[in-house]
């Protein structure tokens, strides 16, 4: 393979940026445009040497390079990686005289993707490296370190291992048929689909709270014009993230921000008031709320309590009656004239807070209510291993389907040939998890997630 090289760090000003090569020519393009103070005898792994970057005799930068021979590298190839300084200009030049000595840009992810076809990591490690780089919440970085780890791998190892087993006793029973083992052979092999059924079913139910996770909840806020929507997310995020003022109809498109309620990521959505109109643009932000609204794991609706209900109100509220939602009653510094039991004729049994979206009064109560809503403070990830990804979920799901097409071919007295195809089906479907038996397109699609550089 060729020797890549690409910018490991964010373009900007900064302290250090990270320029990265890896490939056979690594070692003998870097000899080229690095000059250390102190002679380099023989090239020694691990170890950082501090000298300068140079194009011809001009020189570019003070580094540091860092060396790791192969295959004791990330990429298991031969590998360097040069510490500049961290502006653009700087890492940029450094960039080009690697290209101009036999370097080749890298794309996005190439250095994880030669990572895992060099054996060095499984594809569902090399997920969780994007998922580290990308994640929203301390909760959501534990789970992907987990997968990092190999912990996935691992369990998946232990069922691949179980199934390799059952296939040589389904081997045995077929080349040695004289000894009449077929129906031990169907024993052993239902008590072990039975097995592999649990561990597969305990990774499946994870998944629940992995995808909260790693989404997070998405919140829609709806209400009629000057409800106290823009007033709530300014109140939600400590500042004033969305114009407020007396007059109706001042948000006209939505407004998003990102939130942790409990460790986990929230979407807040701020969306346009409801209500009938002749104007256009106001038109289309009322639409955009009624689909942001349908769209959301969960929707708040506000209602200015300091007015008794109005038709508006009662649209709002419809957009609630059945989906995973609550109602705010907004303004209760002022007189409060509607009661609740006139919400819960509309919406059911829905949460019903009083708050002051403009006193900040109420606020930590929401955040209270959506958490045991989601039972939130129950999902702990410190013991236990986490699915996250969508892509293993369905993979999990074949597995287990194939397991009982498995079970249910023997209880049908089906030939065990049969029996074998859907066992083998089960270790293809780990293979689309580790990467063992999925397409070159997939694998593709996955690295090309990745920043370049890494």
């Amino acid at each position: 393979m060729s020797t890549i090289v690409a910018i490991s760090t964010a373009l900007g000003n900064s302290g250090i940026g990270i320029i990265r090569m890896s490939g056979e020519e690594s070692f003998d393009i870097i000899k080229k445009i690095f000059k250390p103070k102190s002679k380099i005898v023989d090239i020694k792994p691990n170890t950082i040497n501090y000298g300068y970057i140079v194009d011809r005799d001009k020189i570019i930068d003070e580094v540091l390079v860092s060396f790791f021979k192969s295959p004791k590298s990330f990429t298991t190839e031969n590998m360097c990686e040069i510490n500049s300084h961290g502006g653009i200009l700087i890492m940029n030049k450094i960039l080009e005289v690697c290209l101009k000595n036999g370097a080749e840009l890298a794309e996005p992810g190439e250095f994880t993707k030669r990572a895992f076809l060099n054996g060095r990591i499984d594809l569902s490690q090399a997920e969780a490296i994007v998922d580290i780089i990308n994640a929203k919440s301390e909760k959501e970085a534990k789970a992907s370190i987990k997968q990092l780890k190999g912990e996935l791998s691992e369990k998946l190892l232990e069922i691949k291992t179980q199934i390799l087993d059952v296939l040589v006793d389904i081997e045995a029973s077929i080349d040695y048929p004289e000894y009449d083992v077929e129906e031990v052979t169907n024993n052993r092999v239902l008590d072990t689909m039975e097995t592999i059924n649990k561990r597969l079913e305990e990774l499946r139910k994870t998944f629940e709270n992995g995808k909260l996770i790693k989404e997070g909840i998405n919140i829609a806020i709806v209400g009629k014009p000057n409800a106290g929507k823009s007033s709530l997310l300014n109140a939600i995020l400590k500042e004033d993230r969305a114009i407020v003022t007396e007059y109706e109809g001042t948000t006209r498109d939505t407004i998003e921000e990102f939130i942790q309620i409990d460790g986990i990521p929230a979407k807040i959505i701020d969306t346009a008031g409801i209500r009938e109109t002749d104007n256009i643009v106001e038109k289309i932000g009322i639409n955009k709320s009624k689909e942001a609204a349908d769209e959301a794991d969960l929707v708040i609706a506000i209602i200015d309590s300091s007015k008794k209900i109005t038709d508006e109100d009662i649209e709002v509220l419809n957009l609630i009656k059945n989906k995973k939602g609550m109602v705010l009653l907004n303004k209760n510094d002022l007189e409060v004239k509607v009661k609740e039991e006139e919400i819960t004729n509309i919406v059911g049994n829905k949460p019903i807070l009083h708050i002051s979206a403009l006193n900040k009064k109420g606020i930590e109560e929401i955040f209270k209510t959506i958490s045991n809503m989601y039972k939130l403070n129950e999902i702990e990830i410190d013991d236990s291993l986490t699915i996250t990804n969508n892509r293993h979920k369905q993979a999990i799901d074949d597995m287990i389907k194939n397991v009982e097409k498995a079970k249910d071919s023997i209880h049908k007295k089906m030939p065990i040939d049969v029996v074998t195809i859907h066992i083998t089906d089960i270790l293809n479907d780990i293979g689309k998890i580790t990467g063992e038996s999925v397409s070159e397109d997939i694998i593709n699609e996955i690295f090309k997630k990745f920043c370049l550089g890494k």
